[in-house]
């Protein structure tokens, strides 16, 4: 829901960052591995209860991974297939992985419940599957949404910002993460029901 406005207010912080960062040993797939490695970092932090630690390293992922993008373009017209695979694969391990390492903290040093970090990965999968399928068939069917990234993403309630917003927040208050992942595995529910409603009648 966010994406849009957030992405054109940070397109010009991000791109000046981008051409600081534009060195020749510094590659966008350097960039989003690197963000992969801090996100499982974070999860392992999350998982020792060391939570400071983990929404430090957490938004320092989620940095790179806006990093990968700005930099690639700088770089000139290139096919970004590779690069954008790696980049939502990335994307999914390090969003399931925190996940579960705030549901091991949680519980263990809080005695909050497992099963509503299980819902927000239920709901993940189904989201995920909802918009990797459109894009899919989208882009043989001609019917790709162009908005500068490498997947023909389909807008929902539940976007990249929600979910960088939500996880931050279980890191800084996880005593309560339970109740959070409540009503988040809700949002992502409804996000998922809109793509896929959504999906169907674009490519009808």
């Amino acid at each position: 829901m966010l994406d849009r406005p957030v992405r054109a207010l940070l397109a010009g912080p991000l791109d000046r960052v981008a051409a600081v960062l534009d060195r020749p040993g510094l590659t966008p797939d350097r960039l989003t591995v690197a963000g992969l490695v801090l996100g499982l970092g974070s999860a392992v932090t999350s998982a020792a209860q060391l939570w400071p630690v983990a929404l430090v390293l957490w938004l320092v992922s989620r940095l790179a991974d806006g990093l990968d993008g700005p930099l690639a373009r700088r770089r000139g017209p290139r096919d970004a297939g590779a690069g954008g695979f790696l980049d939502i694969t990335c994307d999914f391990v390090v969003y399931g992985s925190t996940v579960v390492g705030v549901a091991v903290g949680a519980t263990a040093g809080h005695g909050e419940p497992w099963w509503p970090f299980l819902a927000v990965l239920l709901a993940y999968y189904v989201n995920g599957t909802a918009f990797l399928a459109f894009s899919s068939i989208a882009e043989r069917s001609g019917r790709t949404i162009d908005d500068g990234r490498s997947l023909s993403f389909l807008g929902g309630l539940a976007e990249g910002t929600e979910t960088i917003a939500v996880h931050a927040l279980w890191l800084v208050v996880p005593w309560v993460a339970a109740d959070v992942a409540v009503v988040w595995a809700a949002v992502v529910a409804v996000s998922s029901l809109q793509r896929v409603v959504a999906g169907y009648r674009a490519l009808s």
